[in-house]
């Protein structure tokens, strides 16, 4: 069953179309990717999706309800929640003020302790830096903060973009294992990311976008398979 939908999407800078008309849907419980270089369109359809700019025209459905028109900030109430790329944290807040702020919109708030324990568990250094000013972490750090600060609003789709862009080697592994996991968990996940042969691996089906257009689709292993995805993205 299709979670989200994505039909027709056009998006506009001036005179540029950045997005051409796009179509893919993600499914309940997936990993999905979207693969592409530079420029191909990866974050706009990240933020047009969340209402973060405008489209042209086109639809998004979340769980069968049409929220092309919705504010961002309700979508975030509805279930679907995004870590942008390069983070995004609050540098100025500690770290249990960056996960409070993502338990904002969640109305259970009698639960806030129990998920608290939960991110800390999944992320021990937050724990261990939990009264630290969040724009003095590591990189990595400042990472796991955004995907736990996420998780807190209890998201039915988390969309990540980018999450392992800056890190060293180590770290992205550590990142895709936490990925994994928090699909295990139960939540969607809609995953942009440069890190083609890593992202695939873990992908139930991924698309790729050139300039603004889907080229190609299928499962992560038929697209980590294809030639032309080899030659562009792989290194093949």
């Amino acid at each position: 069953m299709a979670l989200l939908e994505v039909k027709d999407l056009k998006v506009y800078y001036g005179v540029i179309c950045a997005l051409k008309g796009i179509s893919f849907e993600v499914n309940q419980g997936e990993i999905v990717t979207l693969i592409g270089a530079n420029g191909a369109g990866k974050t706009t359809t990240m933020q047009s999706v969340v209402g973060l700019i405008p489209k042209q025209s086109g639809s998004v459905i979340l769980s069968g309800k049409d929220i092309t028109k919705t504010p961002c900030h309700q979508i975030v109430r509805l279930g679907m929640t995004q870590v942008p790329e390069g983070r995004r944290i609050f540098q100025e807040l500690s770290v249990y003020e960056n996960l409070m702020m993502g338990a904002f919109t969640n109305p259970n708030k009698a639960s806030f302790k129990e998920d608290l324990d939960s991110i800390y568990t999944r992320f021990p250094r937050l724990a261990e830096r939990r009264n630290q000013i969040a724009g003095t972490l590591s990189g990595g750090e400042q990472q796991m903060l955004a995907m736990g600060r996420a998780i807190m609003s209890h998201p039915k789709l988390l969309m990540l973009d980018e999450p392992s862009m800056g890190l060293s080697p180590l770290l992205v592994n550590q990142v895709f294992e936490i990925i994994k996991d928090i699909n295990r968990d139960g939540t969607t996940i809609l995953l942009v990311e440069q890190n083609a042969g890593k992202s695939l691996a873990i992908s139930d089906r991924a698309y790729v976008l050139e300039n603004g257009s889907i080229v190609l689709s299928g499962t992560g292993k038929e697209l980590a398979s294809s030639e032309m995805v080899k030659k562009a993205y792989l290194g093949g």
